[in-house]
């Protein structure tokens, strides 16, 4: 339970220069000539928000499951958790026109989205840090946020946002395929950007296969220092990873 202006007073504590005067008991400053804080338990129920990244390149998939798939089947289990705990949760598909979703206090709320998410069609680059900027804006209490994306993008937009977070419980969650951290190809190839439709011919060797999956591991692990800088926890899902599984290991961690 947090703290702040509720109804319940939970304990006392000194008074300090810059402390709201308000605040203060004076029944025990009667009795003790000290001045002393009242503290509060906060009345409301913690607020949940889940960001999705729904640019092109989440709707890739080697497997039966698309990056974005396995994302929106993470987000219906928060939305289920909210529910059953009686939070607020609120969801953004994040896009070059983000849409926002706030959950309504019933027992349909899963399917509402379910259904909203069946409708999704990621495309498009965004601009992964304006809109984290603009989401912020909107959030006017202490709040888990969760952000699930792959982050194939270049690592400055995390250094500029996940920072604003600070203050909130943050979980970073990056979803990849397989095939994005094995790369298995190779040969003469023509690769295609998702986002931007730019195809280039190419000719894979073995050096080359090896150089991406180094630039892709310390990519990895930049999102994941970003990540605990900002006061935030870090996971990695393949898409091949058991849903039940990853969903337990954010819950518990």
């Amino acid at each position: 339970m947090s703290t702040g202006r509720g109804l319940i007073i939970s304990d006392f504590r000194p008074y300090t220069a810059g402390d709201d005067y308000r605040s203060i008991d004076w029944k025990v400053f009667a009795r003790t000539d000290q001045f002393f804080i009242k503290r509060y338990e906060e009345e409301r129920n913690l607020s949940v928000h889940v960001l999705i990244d729904t640019s092109k390149s989440m709707d890739y998939g080697t497997t039966k499951t698309t990056k974005f798939e396995y994302a929106s089947m993470l987000a219906l289990g928060f939305s289920y958790l909210s529910a059953r705990n009686n939070e607020r949760f609120s969801l953004a598909l994040l896009s070059d026109k983000s849409d926002y979703m706030r959950a309504k206090r019933s027992s349909n709320q899963v399917l509402s989205f379910l259904n909203h998410l069946n409708k999704v069609k990621c495309k498009g680059v965004i601009n992964f840090e304006d809109e984290l900027k603009k989401y912020k804006s909107s959030i006017t209490s202490r709040s888990l946020i969760i952000i699930i994306s792959d982050f194939l993008f270049e690592i400055e937009k995390l250094k500029n946002t996940l920072h604003l977070f600070r203050n909130h419980e943050l979980k970073v969650i990056q979803v990849l395929d397989k095939s994005e951290t094995n790369f298995s190809v190779y040969g003469s190839l023509e690769l295609e950007d998702s986002e931007t439709g730019t195809k280039v011919e190419t000719y894979l060797t073995e050096s080359k296969r090896q150089e991406y999956r180094e630039k892709m591991y310390h990519h990895i692990i930049n999102v994941e220092q970003e990540t605990i800088s900002a006061g935030g926890k870090f996971f990695l899902f393949s898409t091949e990873h058991p849903l039940f599984d990853a969903f337990y290991q954010i819950v518990n961690t």
